[in-house]
């Protein structure tokens, strides 16, 4: 049979078997529940089981109770496994080869204040696990802390890299264990333990100094607190600013420093910076974005100092204006942001001055240029053409139409 016979025939068939369902319909008996008006919510059909309506089902009050201690467990499990969740995210550890641990990153709960890194913590029970020392603090292990005031490292850290505190605003003091053979602090400020490398100044250690010499509640003729007025350059008060200023803004880097860390002085908020005659490099970024540095000074003594405060000033040698002789290595914005500097002299000695070494610490207000309006070099034009300077290494101003480079003043003699 050909397929349009079959599909033919097929067609017959479905319309004969629909025609006998509609007969059989038509003479089907019709069925209707006959239902008492005042059983018309308890009546029963057979089979089925019976209405509940205004009725309890059994056993609802255990159910009820049931339900809630199910949703009781489900609450207790989910606010247990937060919690966890956020005391394993409190730190990130990386094993390193040598059997000891690098922090990678300290994330603060956020009511952390004090902290000492000296071991892993275990995630399970929170203790520290005495087998597993730190040795490594990671690039932005502290990163943007609101909260952290003071850091402590144990005698097992062997390196900190120079951004691992990074825009902590409110660290005061970093502490190094007296144990540590790689780093020691200053009065809360990290050095190499054989103090040739400065490696950071806490951003807020003018707040520990103010409280440990007695500045923390002063008050201005206006009754107002001083605090409001210690991140300003302005002169309220001639006499008291400075005093104030030699007292908790003036620094001293020890005699045997040849290295500016990375990072070590930036945001800090030191008035007076004193370098020793010695220094050969300061790194990148090393003093950035000191928006109240006023003066940087260089000294020569003939013994080592390690006093980092205004007390060791008169046992200098010699004091003079700006940066060291003898330095050889200026990094990448170095001084970038400095705007509170006046005067730069650049030694002969310098053999690398890194982009934008000195962006932005000249500027022009109400038609004034202000700040470092030229830099001076004891180098002559020609041998300091052979010093090796990255992309924008001075700063500009607004001149007429567009932006001018400060003038080089060479074969200078330092003021």
């Amino acid at each position: 049979m050909s397929k349009r016979k079959e599909k033919k025939a097929k067609k017959q068939n479905d319309d004969f078997l629909a025609q006998e369902a509609m007969e059989e319909q038509e003479t089907a008996p019709e069925y209707t529940l006959d239902i008492p008006e005042d059983e018309i919510w308890s009546y029963q059909i057979e089979g089925l089981q019976a209405p509940h309506i205004n009725k309890s089902f059994s056993n609802a009050k255990i159910k009820k109770i049931a339900v809630v201690i199910i949703l009781i467990v489900a609450i207790g499990f989910s606010i247990y496994f937060s919690v966890r969740a956020v005391h394993n995210d409190t730190y990130e550890y990386e094993a390193l080869p040598d059997g000891t641990y690098e922090l990678v990153k300290f994330s603060n709960p956020g009511d952390v204040t004090d902290i000492t890194i000296d071991y892993v913590v275990d995630s399970e029970t929170g203790e520290k696990d005495l087998t597993k020392p730190i040795s490594v603090i990671n690039e932005y292990a502290f990163n943007c802390d609101e909260t952290l005031y003071s850091i402590s490292l144990g005698k097992d850290v062997k390196s900190i890299d120079g951004k691992s505190i990074y825009s902590c605003w409110w660290v005061q003091n970093v502490w190094i264990d007296d144990e540590n053979p790689y780093y020691c602090d200053l009065d809360g400020v990290i050095y190499t333990k054989d103090l040739t490398e400065i490696v950071f100044y806490p951003n807020d250690h003018d707040k520990y100094l103010r409280e440990q010499l007695g500045f923390d509640n002063l008050l201005d003729d206006d009754g107002k607190p001083m605090e409001e007025l210690w991140g300003t350059t302005e002169r309220y008060d001639e006499e008291f600013l400075a005093d104030y200023n030699e007292k908790i803004r003036t620094y001293v880097v020890p005699s045997t420093v040849e290295t500016v860390g990375e990072l070590a002085f930036a945001y800090s908020n030191i008035t007076d910076l004193y370098l020793p005659e010695g220094l050969k490099t300061i790194e990148e970024m090393g003093v950035f974005k000191n928006t109240v540095l006023l003066n940087v000074y260089s000294y020569t003594t003939d013994k080592d100092i390690s006093d980092t405060t205004y007390k060791a000033i008169p046992s200098f040698k010699s004091v003079y204006n700006s940066l060291p002789e003898g330095l050889e290595y200026i990094g990448s914005d170095a001084f970038t942001y400095d705007r509170g500097l006046s005067y730069m002299y650049i030694p002969a000695s310098i053999k690398h001055i890194g982009h934008h070494a000195f962006w932005d610490t000249v500027y022009k207000e109400d038609g004034e240029i202000k700040g470092v309006g030229q830099i001076e070099t004891g180098a002559d034009e020609e041998s300091f053409k052979s010093v090796e300077k990255g992309d924008h290494w001075r700063g500009q101003y607004d001149y007429k139409l567009f932006k001018k480079s400060v003038d080089v003043i060479y074969s200078a003699e330092r003021k």
